[in-house]
């Protein structure tokens, strides 16, 4: 009988090993299940916790996570710009634009059809497009633009050319409904999506900004007012010649542009390098880019329409006192210079009949009797002395004679020579001098009245009410003659004035200007129109001056925009000059 494998009362150790160390691996499976269950378990409370603290933080907050993205989405990049009406002057749109993508195919080359055949498709299409331009574009097989601003029917035109490279992104562009018309105002948008010059620069933050792009720019400009303006300056250009003109219509009470022109113009929705920089023979023969803006930016010796500021800075100074007083009118030698007048029109002169007649010499005693420190005065007061007070971003500095005048300058100065500055000053200047004498900023935000600044006096209101009287004089009798529409009671003056140049004057070159305010009876709107180097032709009987070719562009735009601005026609009234008309027996054909 074989003995048992082992001996009785005791344990196979081999079994028993086996059996604790599947006990201890069963447990260390249950400890690291448990172990990883208690993880989870902790990054799912820590997760709850914090997706119930935002949840609070956005119940209290009011904050949705995609807020910013969707207002992206649905408003546009940038804010409108409107007229004071509401009308819209600058808007976003997207667009399609015209696209080469060379990499549009994965095979061969990048066209189906040659570069020529490509070409000659989108000329058919579009016959503006500069056809050697196009074609270098395409063979040089680098993505570029043919075209931006395409209309839906275009693009289905060149879509069916079957030419897959050439795509249609849409994206978002800038658009000027009314074309040119106020560019120098308004300026653009570059391709960067930044404003350039106008009021797409002044107001860049806040058109981008999220206020902003969900409302608008409300500007002062009218654009029916605008659009009179632009059409009588560019007709004036044309009848006259001349090189260029400016103009601005200002409201007196508040300091509010109505209108702002400067002419040549360029259209904002497709700016051309030449708009902004010109070549340097051109600008040595006195042009300028046709994105200059002449209104603000360009400073100029305005002659004769200075004599009324002078004036009344003689009257504030009880330097006149009677207006019937005779003035010597013959030419007056100042050391080496001798002051003249443009006709001889007599002996002596009155006040009223300098004006009408437009005396330099009468006016340059005036002056010297007012003395340089108090005419000085004046024209700081009016803000002479620095860059006109607008929102646009370019404004020129007066040329401003520092230091105490002499007495040469200060005669000089008084009929507007000397000093130069941009017709926006002499806009601002005249609404001081026809308001009862209180001189406002310019500006080209519409105003509330309650935010109409209070200004500052120049002039007391008796002064204002007696230029009143002078300026309307002068479109009645004397060289403004030709300014005059019936039924608006236009006043003011005229100013011709030659241009400097390298070595002194250039005598053949004038810049004419008229510088008036409706109606006098009780004024509420100021116009300038300036000719920049009107030439004589048979529209203007060969006369270069201010009164055959200034003066008729007011008296052709008053009666479009009066009644626009409120202002009807009524020949039964006008301001009473009677008390000065004894003075004035003969009118003039001066300036």
């Amino acid at each position: 009988m074989n003995a048992p494998a082992f001996p009785l009362g005791t344990i196979p150790t081999t079994v028993s090993v086996g059996r604790r160390r599947l006990v201890n691996v069963r447990q260390r499976s249950l400890l690291t299940a448990k172990a990883r269950m208690l993880w989870i378990l902790a990054v799912f409370m820590l997760v709850t916790v914090l997706a119930l603290f935002r949840i609070v933080y956005l119940g209290f907050t009011g904050v949705g996570p995609r807020q910013g993205d969707l207002a992206d989405m649905l408003i546009p990049a940038r804010g409108d710009i409107v007229d004071r009406n509401g009308v819209p002057l600058a808007r976003d749109f997207r667009v399609y634009s015209l696209w080469y993508n060379p990499k549009a195919m994965t095979e061969g080359s990048a066209l189906i059809h040659s570069p020529e055949e490509v070409t000659a498709g989108l000329l058919r299409i579009f016959p503006d497009l500069d056809r050697d331009e196009i074609l270098a574009k395409l063979r040089a097989g680098k993505p570029a633009y043919l075209r931006k601003s395409l209309l839906p029917e275009d693009a289905n035109k060149v879509h069916a050319l079957g030419e897959p490279a050439l795509e249609f992104p849409l994206e978002a562009t800038r658009f000027y409904p009314q074309g040119s018309m106020a560019a120098h105002v308004l300026g653009y948008v570059d391709s960067y999506g930044k404003g350039k010059v106008g009021m797409e620069e002044a107001f860049n933050d806040q058109l981008i900004s999220h206020e902003g792009r969900t409302g608008h720019a409300t500007l002062s400009i009218d654009f029916r007012v605008q659009s009179a303006l632009e059409d009588e300056l560019a007709r004036a250009m044309q009848l006259s010649a001349a090189k260029g003109a400016a103009g601005v219509v200002l409201d007196v009470d508040s300091g509010e542009i109505l209108a702002l022109a400067s002419l040549p113009s360029f259209d904002p929705n497709h700016v051309k390098p030449t708009d902004m920089v010109i070549s340097a023979e051109e600008a040595r023969n006195g042009d300028v880019p046709h994105g200059f803006n002449r209104v603000t930016n360009q400073v100029y010796e305005l002659g004769s329409t200075f004599k009324p500021i002078t004036v009344a800075a003689a009257l504030d100074a009880g330097v006149v006192t009677d207006l019937g007083k005779q003035w010597p009118a013959t030419p007056l030698h100042v050391g080496r210079f001798t002051i003249h007048d443009l006709h001889n029109y007599g002996a002596s002169l009155n006040v009223p009949e300098t004006l009408i007649h437009s005396s330099n010499t009468v006016t340059a005693r005036i002056a010297d009797e007012l003395g340089g420190v108090r005419l000085k005065k004046t024209m700081e007061a009016l803000g002479m002395n620095q860059r006109p007070y607008v929102e646009l971003p370019a404004k020129g500095f007066p040329i401003w004679p520092r230091g105490e005048w002499p007495r040469l300058r200060t005669m000089t100065v008084a009929y507007g020579h000397g000093i130069a500055v941009t017709p926006l000053h002499l806009a601002s200047a005249y609404a001081a001098l026809v308001n009862g004498g209180i001189w406002r900023p310019a500006t080209l935000k519409k105003l509330a009245p309650a935010d109409v600044p209070a200004g500052r006096r120049v002039f007391t209101a008796a002064t204002s009410a007696r230029v009143r009287q002078l300026l309307r004089m002068i479109v009645q009798y004397g060289t403004g003659r030709k300014a005059d529409a019936p039924g608006f009671r236009v006043g003011g003056k005229t100013g011709s004035a030659e241009k400097p140049g390298v070595g002194g004057y250039r005598h053949h070159s004038l810049i004419a200007t008229f510088a008036s305010a409706f109606p006098m009876d009780k004024p509420r709107y100021v116009v300038i129109a300036m000719m920049d180097e009107p030439q004589g032709t048979a529209a203007t009987s060969y006369q270069r001056t201010a009164a055959w070719n200034a003066a008729p562009v007011i008296q052709r735009v008053v009666p479009r925009i009066g009644p626009l601005l409120g202002v009807m026609p009524d020949e039964t009234r006008d301001i009473d000059t009677t008390d000065l008309r004894p003075l004035v027996p003969q009118g003039s054909d001066g300036e």
